[in-house]
């Protein structure tokens, strides 16, 4: 079979998207971009690659009439006991890799103890973290880091208490594994992981499904199915950095703005709010760009300047929209700077606002800016298509929503939930013309 790839490289987050010849999109694939953009792109096309065999083992499972009575429930339950395997696994090379770095150091007398200690950190973060992969489980991530360092750093505090051992210095062991290990791609052994994962859900749940050998033949028939990658095209913020000849590069414009035009063929303006940059493009009936403006200089008002006020409040990014939801009126924020926002916060909270309510401002002002970059790129025609990650906070969709209608009218307002990976949609379209129809 052949595969068209699209890479979209962003500032925080690398995505990729998998597309087969009739142009079907078999697998999405996400990653954090790290410093090491070569590995973000590995990353999130093994991703991909993984979710395209998901995608065919669910095609196998339909087809079979296998007597399976929730094939949604299944392939959920065999995806979760495949990232435990996967999650595993990086957290054995990410124990490695301390001990590795504690031998290293300088602990002089202590460091057969910081190797001890460092041993029963790993030994209860792999009982807790392996909680977060049981039935039922929320995680409010699936970035390895993520959830390895929040496990590590609430266990290494009382493990260095109880050990008499310096917290500083285990944390700094932590800080500089947690780089090499993320530039370590987890090893392609798909199919291992994904039997393991199966004979994990049937201690789980017994065989009230699916016999183990019809699952097990389903399983070899999807991974048995040849993934040609016949063409990759890069893109986003850092793709200069990736692995490509500049035959397989396509600027940000071209790609969101085709992107949006395949999710919604009707659609003629796009804007997207990524982590560094917010652009506004106007497209025709074919997803051509006819104009486009972006924000210039700074990340003012994206994910990146988001994520400074999140921490500027001490909650997380994924906080900001509902608290701004429960807004009681509008705060005016003066400035959408991320070097005089921190400020501006903090005299606002001194003065006794509640936080909430700067909140609201705060996604107002983000929007307020977006508009005015719409306006420069030629106004809103229906169908408008709005993507990146700031398309998943609610509170920026909200006032985005209002704003529209109150200097456009009535809209045709698109949000996809994968919005997300517009510009790696976008990607895969150019890299399946390159070959289907050069």
């Amino acid at each position: 079979m052949k595969c068209f790839i699209g890479i979209d490289l962003g500032s925080t987050t690398t995505k990729a998207i998998l597309m087969d010849e009739n142009k079907d999109v078999l697998g999405r694939g996400i990653t954090n971009s790290r410093s090491n953009y070569d590995t973000a792109a590995a990353v999130s096309k093994q991703e991909a690659y993984i979710d395209s065999r998901f995608t065919l083992l669910r095609r196998e499972l339909e087809q079979s009439q296998s007597g399976m009575v929730d094939i949604d429930a299944f392939l959920r339950d065999l995806e979760r006991n495949f990232r435990r395997e996967q999650f595993m696994e990086q957290l054995q090379d990410l124990r490695r890799t301390c001990l590795e770095f504690a031998t290293a150091a300088r602990f002089k007398d202590k460091e057969a103890a910081v190797r001890e200690a460092l041993d029963e950190i790993f030994r209860r973060v792999a009982d807790q973290a392996g909680a977060l992969f049981q039935p039922g489980a929320e995680r409010k991530s699936d970035f390895f880091r993520d959830i390895a360092g929040s496990f590590y750093l609430a266990v290494a505090g009382e493990v260095c208490k109880q050990a008499n051992l310096p917290f500083d210095q285990v944390i700094a062991v932590y800080d500089k594994a947690i780089i090499e290990v993320e530039n370590r791609p987890p090893t392609a052994d798909l199919k291992g992981k994904i039997v393991r994962g199966l004979e994990n859900l049937l201690t789980e749940a017994g065989e009230d499904r699916m016999s183990s050998a019809s699952m097990q033949q389903a399983v070899d028939r999807a991974l048995a199915v040849e993934l040609e990658e016949s063409y990759v095209i890069g893109t986003g913020y850092g793709r200069v950095r990736l692995p490509f000849s500049k035959e397989h590069i396509r600027s940000e414009i071209l790609c969101h703005g085709l992107g949006a035009h395949i999710m919604y063929h009707g659609t003629r303006t796009v804007l997207d709010i990524g982590g560094q940059d917010t652009k506004a493009i106007q497209v025709d009936a074919n997803g051509i760009v006819q104009n486009f403006q972006m924000n210039d200089r700074c990340a003012a008002g994206c994910g990146r300047y988001l994520g400074y006020i999140a921490d500027e409040m001490k909650i997380g990014l994924h906080e900001l929209g509902p608290m701004a939801l429960k807004a009681k009126k509008q705060v005016k924020i003066n400035s959408t700077c991320t070097v005089f926002a921190g400020a501006e916060l903090r005299d606002r909270l001194a003065l006794g606002e509640d936080r909430a309510d700067i909140l609201g401002g705060l996604h107002r002002s983000i929007i307020l800016r977006a508009m005015s970059i719409i306006a420069r790129s030629g106004g809103i025609t229906d169908q408008f298509t709005f993507t990146g990650g700031v398309a998943k906070n609610q509170a920026a969709v909200n006032a985005l929503r209002e704003l529209v209608d109150e200097n456009y009218g009535k809209v045709t307002i698109n949000i996809n939930p994968d919005s997300i990976y517009t510009g790696s949609l976008g990607a895969a379209t150019f890299a399946y013309r390159a070959v289907m129809e050069h």
